[in-house]
């Protein structure tokens, strides 16, 4: 049995299936069910591809993005967000929002990185509400954030394919401290 994480992998092959993968985490568990006879090849990138999507899906669901958010728009003066939630289907893009709902999204890949990563791109999106561009006015609300700058450079050398060379990344993200533990 395979392991991503603290989360055992089991592949479950069906001759009654076909085409179609599927994965779902029961208790530590994720279960990946599959067709019978895939080649080795194309099994283990189901296994990866997958264990990595519902172990991703699973850390972001320990983020209360509605508690950050409203911390920090009291905290930068911003205004509240009627909805923050993760999407899978950001991928080009940390975040996302409608100003004209008040409504955020943020790319659940954001769940790995350090939290001061996460509150800049809250603090960005929260901005929007106040100015739905990328004006003067904009950026100066933005660069309040106190790690404004090096939250910018962190998501620059990741969208240029330099995660893997960022030193303790993973490590970064589960023990980095957070905008809240400096100030207190």
């Amino acid at each position: 049995m395979h392991k991503i994480d603290d989360l055992d992998i089991l592949v479950i092959e069906s001759p009654r299936r076909k085409k179609t993968v599927s994965a779902r985490l029961v208790g530590n568990t994720i279960e990946i069910r599959m067709p019978t006879g895939l080649r080795a090849t194309e099994r283990e990138r189901h296994v990866r591809e997958l264990s990595r999507r519902v172990a991703r899906k699973r850390s972001a669901d320990g983020i209360d993005l509605t508690a950050r958010a409203k911390t920090l728009a009291t905290r930068h003066g911003l205004p509240q967000a009627s909805s923050i939630t993760w999407s899978a289907r950001q991928n080009t893009r940390w975040g996302s929002c409608t100003p004209s709902t008040g409504a955020v999204r943020l790319s659940h890949r954001l769940s790995r990185y350090p939290r001061w990563v996460l509150d800049y791109v809250i603090v960005h999106e929260l901005a929007h509400l106040v100015h739905p561009d990328h004006s003067r006015e904009f950026h100066a609300i933005v660069s309040r954030f106190p790690r404004a700058e090096r939250a910018e450079g962190f998501l620059s050398a990741v969208s240029l394919g330099h995660a893997g060379t960022l030193s303790g990344l993973e490590d970064a993200a589960s023990c980095a401290e957070t905008e809240d533990e400096r100030d207190d």
